[in-house]
């Protein structure tokens, strides 16, 4: 029987051209191309709120994908997610004609001081009324790394210490430099804020020394929604302390309910509830009125792949240079330790097919690592209904194979029969991001990590286990 349980849905997107899907860009009803253009986001933002998703992720890179051929000549050609503008810039005008709809910005910490950060994500959470997500990214590129002075990429578990105590900063500033009360608002007092209630907080670290106050007074959620999208053992440990919901971009349902219940575990093992941290695989949909409808579409998109913007991507992603390989050559998992984890990925997906590079090549271009999934209504919303079951997946963060039309598709076709089913809300619920997802206050619960920085009466930090809800 398929699962009963709420589907929740994100769309995908990046302030880039095609995004997920190289070379679709060229398909004549794809809008993508208009990224740097606010109605294209203003018109996304309206789409989504009338197909009642929980949010908009936007990704963000800041650096080139030049691990093919040893250049990023591919990547420019191709518009594989360069050019690329900044994400946290698009939130306002979208947040000015929607009521609901959250909004999750992927923002590096590898390239931004916490204390300016902090100020932005007060600013957004402000301007939004508390409908902002942050997706903690450390970064993988080595060209953005080189970009702002550094030799290269930091190694990879020293970049979630670094992470660690960014978050630390994050919260100290957030959640503990100014007590609830602390604004006043006072006219006949002439005073604003109580400076009693505002504490610098005088953080110093291996990282950071941070001995001042926020410079914002608090927003509706504090700390915005927490994301993560770490896949490793380390990543998904960082994800387990400190995320309130996780992307992963498992391509079968093998390999799903393995990270699945691996991230459960571990949020357990944090001394969370593992249920408290909605997971959302990335997906691919391809819908239409009737299974024949959505093949014919299908089978147009195709026509405009980029082999070598999937290569460009690819190899970003993996940090293998592909080019070296013949399009036709079958990768073995001896290769290096990156390409084994790809193909074993993939394998689980397809078991018993042998992966040549031009295989997996045209599996990224529609989409990237997530799933393709086509067809009319009922057949996509069995499918996503199995995976829920099968692999105790809260939702699914859904890339687009052509903009805006992918999005509106699902909007108009599938919303509507998983309304039907009753796995899909009718409405939102009330108040901020957080309590939308949740069904609970606007702010970090204990025993989230965060919600330990609070202050009491006396300006004395609540310890972790104590943190007022």
């Amino acid at each position: 029987m398929p699962s009963q349980r709420e589907i929740r849905l994100n769309a995908f997107d990046m302030n880039c051209v095609g995004h997920q899907s190289p070379g679709l860009w060229t398909h004549p009803r794809d809008r993508s191309w208009q990224y740097k253009d606010l109605d294209y986001w203003v018109d996304l933002a309206r789409l989504l709120e009338r197909g009642k998703f929980d949010g908009l992720f936007i990704a963000d890179v800041l650096g080139i994908y030049d691990v093919f051929n040893n250049s990023g000549e591919a990547a420019i050609r191709q518009a594989a997610q360069v050019p690329v503008n900044d994400p946290l810039a698009l939130v306002t005008p979208m947040a000015l004609v929607t009521e609901h709809l959250g909004f999750g910005l992927a923002a590096s910490l590898s390239f931004e001081h916490p204390y300016p950060f902090a100020r932005r994500l007060s600013t957004l959470d402000h301007l939004t009324k508390g409908r902002v997500g942050w997706n903690i990214v450390t970064s993988y590129l080595e060209s953005g790394a080189r970009n702002i002075g550094q030799q290269a990429q930091t190694d990879h578990d020293a970049r979630y210490d670094y992470a660690d105590e960014y978050l630390e900063v994050i919260y100290k500033l957030l959640e503990g430099s100014w007590e609830d009360g602390a604004v006043l608002r006072d006219r006949q007092r002439k005073i604003f804020s109580d400076p009693d209630k505002i504490h610098p907080i005088n953080h110093q670290g291996t990282f950071f020394n941070v001995p001042g106050i926020h410079l914002c007074e608090p927003s509706p959620q504090r700390t915005p929604v927490l994301y993560q999208a770490g896949a490793s053992s380390r990543g998904k440990q960082f994800a387990a302390q400190h995320a309130e919901c996780v992307f992963v971009a498992a391509p079968s349902k093998t390999l799903l309910k393995k990270t699945v219940a691996d991230i459960r575990r571990r949020t357990a093992e944090a001394g969370r509830d593992p249920h408290s941290v909605l997971i959302f695989n990335l997906h691919t949909v391809i819908t239409g009125e009737s299974d024949r409808a959505a093949q014919a579409k299908w089978q147009d998109y195709k026509s405009y792949v980029s082999y070598e913007g999937a290569m460009a991507l690819l190899c970003g992603w993996t940090g293998i240079d592909l080019g070296t390989y013949a399009p036709d050559q079958v990768l073995t998992y001896q290769r290096t330790n990156a390409i084994q984890s790809v193909l074993e990925a993939f394998s689980s997906a397809e078991p018993g097919r042998e992966w040549t590079v031009q295989g997996l090549a045209e599996w990224v271009g529609l989409g990237g690592f997530g799933p393709l999934l086509v067809g009319g209504p009922q057949t996509v919303a069995d499918e996503l209904q199995s995976w829920v079951e099968e692999t105790d997946i809260d939702g699914f963060n859904l890339a687009y194979a052509v903009s805006h039309e992918s999005f509106s598709d699902v909007v108009e076709w599938l919303v509507p029969e998983l309304q039907k089913r009753g796995v899909y809300k009718q409405d939102y619920q009330p108040g901020t991001l957080r309590e939308k997802l949740f069904a609970a206050g606007p702010r970090l619960q204990a025993p989230h990590p965060g919600a330990g920085y609070r202050r009491t009466g006396s300006g004395l930090l609540v310890p972790h286990q104590e943190a007022v809800q």
